[in-house]
């Protein structure tokens, strides 16, 4: 099992040097998997009839969402958790406080120990394209395999967004009076 990656050289339209030409990765997605397969491949590993697990899933479906819009963290069996967050501009006055601060509401899963350890044993293999879609090489990964870990902010990630953080309702180094802040 492997990650697919494809990096296309682009000229740049915008950043510290626009007209340079790089390679910009992306996931080479592959084409989503239809529900009706999940239920089908579910009831070979357990057993139980489709139509039984279909209902299981959709009634777990509506509780998850109605308990994740109440504010609580929900447990994904088998997965990790998920939640609900917000990004937002940080004033300094409480009068300044209003809804319109929210940029962004987030959907955050943090995958369980099991999930991220296969991640981490996942291999990556990048494609490497021309302008024009021809292949010029490809390679195998050989990182650490390291994995973002929204629940304490990643350091590495968060230098790599220029500060903003995603972990814990950390504040980030954004500067000026406006700083970006992630409620989680």
């Amino acid at each position: 099992m492997s990650i697919k990656v494809i990096a296309q050289r682009r000229q740049l339209k915008i950043g510290k040097n626009p007209g340079a030409k790089r390679f910009i990765m992306r996931p080479d997605l592959y084409s989503p998997i239809q529900e009706k397969k999940v239920f089908t491949e579910a009831s070979t590993h357990s057993g139980i009839s489709a139509g039984v697990i279909k209902a299981a899933w959709d009634a777990a479906g509506e509780v998850i969402r109605t308990w994740a819009t109440e504010g609580h963290s929900v447990p994904l069996p088998g997965l990790g958790t998920m939640r609900f967050g917000v990004r937002s501009k940080a004033v300094e006055n409480l009068e300044d406080v209003k809804t319109g601060l929210i940029s962004v509401r987030r959907i955050i899963f943090t995958p369980n120990t099991e999930v991220k350890e296969e991640l981490k044993n996942t291999s990556i293999q990048i494609t490497c394209l021309d302008e024009d879609g021809n292949v010029l090489k490809r390679v195998t990964s050989g990182d650490s395999g390291e994995i973002e870990d929204p629940e304490s902010g990643n350091q590495n990630q968060e230098q790599n967004q220029g500060g903003n953080t995603s972990g814990g309702g950390n504040t980030s180094g954004g500067g000026g009076d406006d700083d970006d802040v992630t409620y989680d």
